[in-house]
């Protein structure tokens, strides 16, 4: 998903940490008791710790498979770019990740996990979008209608992602460039938020700064 304009939803680290707990109490609901817990990164990191804490779960491990860059880049294919660093043979497994948008991630990963030779696996996430071909196991909330979500853990770099999209080869100020924000994104972003992500896009070489105002060369808004 790279279009000129898509709804954003900024969720805030108090709604997450509300989803991961609503997952975990899903999971200990169903009975379900697995030997060890798989976060995918990076999106799945805080989710797996908050829900291993809630259930009392001491083995965690990750794989991280990419798929999706900042701002709603997506790459061609998931790929798993750090594998298993244990063996898991005969183990039931707890995948964790932090959304479903088209499920791909979840289907390489539970491809790459079957190839080791696990027991059951199952798969819980914050937040599983209807546009996903795969359902997983546990979801903490339905997403029905299709939006970008941007999770606290990612907040930083996906502002600059989003940024980007609206510099523009006129100089404006941060109030401007938030009010593209809206515009495009239906996101209201925290300005504080937005200074700091242009002040390191510019210390990045991503945009130049001007008495207080910031562009990129050759883009149009």
């Amino acid at each position: 998903m790279d279009p000129d304009s898509f709804p954003v939803d900024l969720i805030s680290w108090d709604t997450a940490t509300t989803l991961s707990r609503s997952l975990a109490a899903m999971i200990r609901e169903s009975r379900y008791s697995p030997d060890l817990v798989i976060a995918i990164g990076r999106g799945g990191y805080v989710p797996a710790r908050i829900v291993c804490d809630r259930l009392l779960m001491s083995d965690l491990t990750s794989i991280k498979i990419e798929h999706w860059g900042t701002a709603g880049h997506k790459f061609d294919q998931a790929r798993v770019r750090f594998p298993l660093s244990v063996d898991i043979e005969g183990n039931d497994i707890l995948v964790i990740d932090d959304v479903t948008d088209t499920g791909e991630t979840l289907i390489a990963a539970r491809e790459y996990l079957e190839r080791h030779g696990p027991g059951e696996i199952r798969t819980g996430v914050l937040q599983h979008k209807t546009s996903s071909i795969l359902e997983p196991d546990y979801y903490a909330e339905l997403i029905s209608e299709w939006k970008w979500i941007i999770y606290p853990w990612a907040l930083h770099e996906d502002m600059i992602g989003f940024l980007e999209k609206v510099l523009c080869t006129q100089p404006a100020s941060p109030e401007q460039l938030a009010r593209a924000l809206r515009k495009r994104f239906a996101m209201d972003p925290d300005m504080d938020e937005v200074v700091l992500a242009l002040n390191d896009m510019v210390s990045l070489g991503t945009a130049a700064r001007e008495e207080g105002a910031y562009a990129v060369p050759g883009r149009d808004r």
